[in-house]
């Protein structure tokens, strides 16, 4: 079967599905999208970034998803709507070649008899279900995914594969787990003392509200005494570290390689860019966004955009200058404040 087979629709059906209006043919078909300079006649196109209007006049694409003002100057099909990206971001769900799931559980899928799996539930090759453990309607469980005992996974979730979740973690409708996280394992709690470290036994959980998503390799650990939560419809990147009792709020959006310690708050609709790093038993208010390679020491109290350290990169002769000078600060300072001292 051809992709324009598998997904072809006419421009009235998509501009119903995202509230949008037709400007030309609406029994155009499409059966697929591209980019502006991409796109041929059967694709559907957006703009969503002024920077690629330039694209707008010599695209092939079939349709564009503009705003009302950029429609006005387009004289080809087009759904129109106020938010192009938002309307793509919809559409692009239909398109979509990620294979379904077959619901059942596989031949070689090792459940435990006190497991509970809905009828509805695709459970692929090699799942292993632990004891007690819940897997809810249209959850969709793929190759080596491991669910540990007394764990629940809520109503059409979807763990890709070789995602392990431990023991005692519950995890809400509609999540999307990307392949090799670890939801669930121990934090990193240790005591010194006589003979070095000993480990604190990690005896809470891990809660994952409805609509999350998380990325591959990004671990959560669970908590120590408390639970680490991961609040509804946040959405988290590939490889980030998150310790034992950490809260995410809702709608809070993390990049690829934060790092955030254990006990630290991060509050709702926050944006957390790349390697970013927090320190622990912080608190973070809501809607705060903290550029790329941010380091958080203390705790935030206002909304805002926050940033630290010196992200621009210059040939290493340059910094190299630089760094001897920032060694001098500290003696520049000194030898100011006694001028300052002697003119008074």
């Amino acid at each position: 079967m051809n992709e324009s087979s598998s997904y072809s629709y006419s421009l009235a059906e998509l501009a119903s599905r995202i509230d949008a209006l037709v400007k030309g043919d609406p029994d155009y078909r499409i059966d697929g999208i591209a980019t502006l300079q991409t796109a041929t006649a059967d694709k559907l196109s957006f703009l969503a970034n002024p920077a690629y209007g330039r694209y707008l006049e010599s695209t092939e694409a079939g349709a564009v998803l503009l705003t009302p003002k950029a429609a006005e100057q387009f004289s080809g099909n087009a759904l129109v709507l106020a938010n192009p990206y938002l309307g793509y971001a919809t559409l692009s769900h239909l398109f979509d070649p990620c294979p379904r799931g077959q619901v059942g559980i596989h031949d070689s899928a090792v459940v435990h008899p006190s497991a509970c799996i809905d009828s509805t539930a695709a459970i692929g090759a090699r799942v292993v279900i632990e004891a007690g453990a819940q897997v809810a309607a249209g959850v969709r469980l793929d190759a080596g995914v491991v669910v540990g005992a007394d764990s629940v996974v809520g109503e059409q979730t979807h763990l890709f594969p070789n995602v392990v979740v431990y023991h005692g973690v519950t995890i809400g409708k509609r999540c999307i787990i990307h392949s090799g996280a670890v939801i669930g394992g121990d934090g990193f709690g240790l005591a010194p003392g006589p003979g070095g470290w000993h480990k604190i036994a990690q005896i809470g959980g891990v809660l994952i509200g409805d609509d999350v998503e998380i990325g591959s390799n990004t671990s959560i650990d669970r908590g120590a005494l408390d639970n680490t939560e991961i609040r509804a419809g946040a959405k988290l990147d590939n490889l980030i570290q998150i310790a034992h009792n950490v809260v995410i709020g809702e709608g809070t959006a993390i990049a690829s390689c934060v790092g955030i310690s254990g006990s630290t708050k991060i509050g709702k609709g926050c944006i957390i860019a790349g390697q970013a790093g927090f320190a622990g038993h912080l608190s973070i208010a809501d809607n705060v966004q903290i550029m790329g390679q941010g380091t958080v020491t203390k705790s935030i109290t206002e909304p805002g955009v926050y940033s630290s350290g010196a992200g621009a990169v210059m040939p290493v002769r340059e910094w190299r200058k630089q760094a001897v000078r920032f060694r001098q600060l500290d003696n520049m300072a000194k030898r100011l404040k006694q001028l300052e001292n002697n003119q008074t």
